[in-house]
């Protein structure tokens, strides 16, 4: 059989059988510091499909870097057939500043495809999608929700081959949302390039959720196995199928307030359900929140002081009931009974 040609990228060249950390240059800050976007490159000995993994395109959602880190340790990814590309920090400077924006206050993620002669938020887009993105098969974007608020673990995708939803439902997570794609967004750019992506949303930003974190990390590694890129060691097939929908809608603060939320996320509702009260601070005026359609929650604010119009509960509809409860609690209980695949973590 003929060797695989070696893997090239920037002004870097990985050998079949090779792992290597490529830095490909991104902007000089204004002290001479140089900032780079560092690319792992895994690239097999056989062939296989190009997939990446990206965490940390808003700066402040670090779940993704850590799952990237911990995927890195797998040892399944040993005798990867194809080649993954996994890059823990999209956006150094965010991530830096634990901020969701770049130092312009453009937001990465609306920036895409971006341009060599841009923005600073344009040239980091167009150089993710010279150097990853034209180079791929699929890619995995790795996110969790804003600061103070927290999702539960689901897929969105918006697939233009039939084999991308297959991997929506390998991955494993409670909920597959079909959603439409952003102006602006990764998503969009990458799918008018033919590369599908399933973004990952999970947690909360500047904070660790361990069941959230192993969730992504079986998640991307169970896709792996799907596209025959490693093996099945370790890797067990999600105990229950997927939620899927096609619609959500945010419960919005009634008038602001003090926050005291009844229902969480991953609990499901029906219509006229409390879901919290919000009352001012001298305990006068109490403003009920119920619930205007029945679903599943799939986000939440954690914060306690909202205004009025804030975000607080985040419904996806759900065509039954009993099947939305019995998958959410299915699958966290198997991500705390499988065992971890970095052992050196200490929970």
């Amino acid at each position: 059989m003929k060797p695989r040609a070696h893997f090239e990228i920037g002004r870097h060249r990985v050998a079949p059988g090779a792992r290597l950390t490529v830095d490909l240059p991104v902007s000089v800050l204004s002290d001479h510091t140089p900032v780079s976007m560092s690319v792992h490159v895994i690239h097999g000995r056989r062939p296989g499909p190009v997939v990446f993994v990206s965490a940390a395109v808003h700066g402040d959602e670090v779940i993704g870097v850590e799952i990237a880190r911990r995927v890195l340790r797998a040892s399944n990814l040993d005798n990867l057939k194809g080649t993954l590309l996994v890059i823990p920090i999209v956006n150094a400077f965010g991530f830096l500043n634990h901020s969701r924006y770049l130092p312009d206050r453009r937001d990465l993620n609306r920036s895409f495809p971006g341009s060599e002669r841009g923005s600073l938020a344009g040239r980091l887009a167009n150089l993710f999608m010279v150097e990853i993105v034209s180079r791929c098969d699929y890619g995995i974007d790795l996110h969790s929700a804003a600061i103070h608020r927290t999702n539960l673990p689901q897929i969105r995708v918006s697939p233009s081959r039939p084999e991308t939803m297959d991997l929506a439902e390998a991955f494993g997570a409670p909920v597959i949302l079909t959603s439409k794609l952003r102006e602006g967004s990764l998503r969009q750019a990458a799918q008018e390039k033919g590369v599908d992506i399933l973004l990952y949303e999970a947690g909360e930003g500047l904070r660790f959720d361990e069941m959230a974190i192993r969730a992504g990390v079986s998640g991307i590694l169970r896709v792996l196995r799907k596209l025959d890129m490693v093996s099945g060691k370790g890797i067990t097939k999600p105990k229950a199928t997927p939620i899927r929908t096609t619609s959500s809608s945010w419960v919005r603060a009634p008038a602001g307030g003090l926050l005291r939320p009844f229902k969480s996320a991953g609990e499901v509702v029906a219509v006229g359900d409390l879901l919290g009260i919000v009352s001012d601070p001298f305990g006068e005026v109490e403003r009920e929140i119920v619930a205007r359609f029945g679903g599943l929650i799939i986000g939440r604010t954690n914060l306690p002081v909202v205004n009025e119009g804030d975000g607080l509960f985040h419904i996806a509809e759900v065509r039954r009931k009993d099947d939305a409860e019995g998958t959410v609690d299915s699958l966290a209980s198997q991500l705390i009974a499988d065992p971890l695949f970095d052992e050196d973590e200490i929970i």
